[in-house]
């Protein structure tokens, strides 16, 4: 069975394009290649309206505004979405809520989800099961993530190494000892 309608050609083919920090950015390139590749497998795929949508690159995916998703999420309540083309699916939201809200919207309007592996139909039993499994197995990644960096940073406190901001007066230097600035001007009190 093929998902892929005319009415779904018909419409505009969005591709989400998103990294979450300015280091993945400026340093993971491949991602970003494998990103923007996803044209070529929307036009594989049939499509001639294809937009391009990374306002989100360097834009952490949980909880902070990403005018990029909020922007596809704009096109596909106006009908103009026919598929939304992602990595990975799961990837296109962070958090339960976003995810969802995308999910529904793309059940409303019959916009197809597509990453590299598989197309999925929001409006299908079985992709939305699917889809639902992926969402929470991303989200849970996250929240595993962020608990590991807070015990990691709960042992450096415990064991007195924690140190958020230096002093004015002082820098870290080697081995994340503190020691005086070596400029005179930062060291002086100011009158």
């Amino acid at each position: 069975m093929n998902k892929i309608t005319a009415h779904h050609l018909a419409r505009r083919a969005c591709v989400y394009i998103r990294q979450s920090t300015p280091g993945q950015v400026q340093h993971n390139l491949e991602s970003q290649r494998r990103q923007y590749g996803l044209v070529d497998r929307a036009r594989a795929l049939g499509w001639q309206d294809i937009e391009v949508i990374d306002d989100d690159l360097g834009i952490s995916g949980g909880g902070t505004r990403r005018p990029g998703f909020e922007r596809l999420l704009r096109a596909l309540c106006d009908g103009q979405v026919g598929a939304v083309f992602s990595i990975e699916a799961s990837r296109l939201a962070r958090n339960g809520r976003d995810w969802h809200t995308l999910l529904e919207f793309c059940s409303v309007v019959g916009a197809l989800l597509i990453d590299a592996e598989a197309l999925y139909d929001p409006r299908l039993t079985n992709d939305r099961l699917l889809l639902g499994m992926k969402g929470t197995i991303s989200e849970m990644e996250v929240a595993s993530f962020r608990e590991r960096a807070h015990a990691a940073l709960l042992q450096k406190a415990q064991r007195g190494a924690l140190v958020r901001r230096v002093a004015i007066g002082y820098v870290k230097g080697p081995d994340d000892r503190m020691e005086k600035d070596p400029d005179a001007r930062v060291r002086s009190p100011s009158i």
